[in-house]
C-alpha cells in the first residue's frame, strides 16, 4: 500500500500541512510514523478518512461531533451514524429556519425604516422580541413521552386498543378520510409530519401518491423503514420540517399536533405553509376541543363522573382548541372544511384560497 508524506496529503487534498497537523493533535488522523526518521506516513485510508473530515466541517460539525462519528465508524455502528447525521441535518434546518426569522425581521425594520425616515428603540424591541419568542418556542420543546419507547408497541396500540382513554379513537376511519378529503393528483407529493411508524403517509402510498415522511423519533422511523422501505423518511418535528420551501402539494399529520402547545401549534402551521406549494393544501386529524367553552365543559363532565384518570390523560397533553386554529386557516387566506368524528376526534382541511397572501 502506497503511503505518503504530510507535504504528498497536503496536496492531494489541497489542504495545507498544518490544517493535517491540528486533525493529527485532536486525535483524529493517527498516521503511521517512519520507523528511521519519524516522518508521517499517510496511506489511501487516511486520505480518505481526512476528506471524510473536512466534508463533516464544511456542513458545520464540531470536532467532538466529527470524534464521536468516526468512533462509530469504525466501530461499524452505522444506524448510529445514522442518526448522528440525521440529527445534524435537523438541527441545521432548525438553524435555517431561525436564520430566515432573522433575515424577515430586518426587512421589516428596513421597509420602517424607509417608509417612516425612522426607526423607533420601541418597534426594535417589539420585532428583536418576537424572534427570541419563535426562538423559545422551537427550544421548549420537549419529548415527554418518550416515543422512542413506545415505537415497538405502537401499532397495538392505535389499532388493538383494549382498554382505558383512547387516544387513538376512530384510527383507520381517520386515516381513510385523511386521503379521501385530499383526493391527491398522481403527479403530487405529500409530507406526513409525525409519521410514526408511517402508517398514514403508507395510505398515499398504497393509493400511489409519492409521500415522505418525518418524526422525531429515531425508534419509530426504524419501524416505519421496515414497514415502508420505499418511503423517504428524515428525522424532524412540526417546529423546524427538515425540507426546502414550496416542496410539497400537501400536508398531512393525523393523532400527533396535540404534542404542541397552542403557541407552538401555530409556528408549526407555519412551518406547514412554508414546505408547501402556493396551492398546497394541509389536513389534519386529531383530538381537540371546538373552543376552550367546550374544552371546560367536557372536563368538568368527567370529573363529575369521578373520571380523574382521564382528566390526567388529558392535561398530559396539549388537546388544541379548534376555534384557534380555523382562525389561524381564515387569517392567512385558507378557505377550511371540517368534521368531528367522535367526542374528541376532529379532521380539519385547509385550501388556500389566496396563495400569494
Amino acid at each position: 500500500m502506497k503511503k505518503m508524506r504530510i507535504k504528498e496529503m497536503a496536496e492531494k487534498l489541497n489542504i495545507s500541512a498544518r490544517a493535517i497537523r491540528f486533525y493529527e493533535e485532536k486525535s483524529l488522523l493517527t498516521p503511521l510514523k517512519d520507523p528511521q526518521n519519524q516522518y508521517r506516513l499517510f496511506t489511501e485510508m487516511d486520505a480518505r478518512r481526512l476528506q471524510a473530515i473536512l466534508s463533516l466541517r464544511e456542513v458545520g460539525m464540531s470536532i467532538e461531533e466529527i470524534r464521536t462519528l468516526l468512533e462509530e465508524i469504525d466501530r461499524g455502528e452505522d444506524d448510529e451514524l445514522l442518526y448522528s447525521l440525521e440529527l445534524q441535518r435537523s438541527m441545521m434546518f432548525s438553524q435555517m429556519v431561525e436564520l430566515k426569522q432573522h433575515i424577515d425581521t430586518t426587512d421589516r425594520m428596513i421597509e420602517h425604516l424607509k417608509a417612516q425616515r425612522s426607526l423607533d428603540w420601541e418597534h426594535i424591541f417589539e420585532l428583536a422580541n418576537g424572534v427570541k419568542r419563535l426562538r423559545d418556542v422551537r427550544a421548549n420543546w420537549r419529548d415527554q413521552w418518550d416515543f422512542d419507547r413506545q415505537a415497538a408497541i405502537h401499532d397495538e396500540l392505535v389499532f388493538n386498543h383494549s382498554e382505558g382513554f383512547n387516544k387513538h379513537p376512530s384510527y383507520e376511519q381517520a386515516l381513510r378520510m385523511v386521503v379521501e378529503w385530499v383526493k391527491p393528483h398522481e403527479r403530487e407529493r405529500g409530507l406526513d409530519i409525525g409519521t410514526g411508524t408511517g402508517n398514514l403517509a403508507g395510505s398515499f402510498l398504497a393509493a400511489g401518491i409519492d409521500m415522505a415522511g418525518i418524526d422525531q423519533s429515531k425508534e419509530m422511523l426504524k419501524h416505519c423503514q421496515q414497514k415502508f422501505p420505499h418511503l423517504e423518511t428524515k428525522l424532524g418535528n412540526f417546529l423546524a420540517i427538515p425540507y426546502l420551501d414550496h416542496s410539497f402539494d400537501f400536508v398531512v399529520t393525523s393523532y400527533a399536533l396535540h404534542h404542541l402547545t397552542d403557541e407552538q401549534k401555530l409556528f408549526a402551521l407555519v412551518e406547514m405553509k412554508r414546505v408547501l406549494k402556493p396551492h398546497g393544501r394541509i389536513c389534519i386529524v386529531d383530538l381537540m376541543f371546538e373552543n376552550e367553552k367546550k374544552r371546560i365543559e367536557h372536563l368538568d363532565k368527567l370529573r363529575g363522573e369521578g373520571h380523574e384518570e382521564v382528566i390526567a390523560e388529558i392535561e398530559d397533553e396539549y388537546f388544541a382548541d379548534r376555534s384557534i386554529l380555523l382562525n389561524w386557516f381564515e387569517q392567512n387566506g385558507y378557505l377550511t372544511k371540517m368534521q368531528q368524528l367522535s367526542e374528541l376526534l376532529h379532521i380539519l382541511y385547509a385550501v388556500p384560497i389566496r396563495p400569494g397572501y
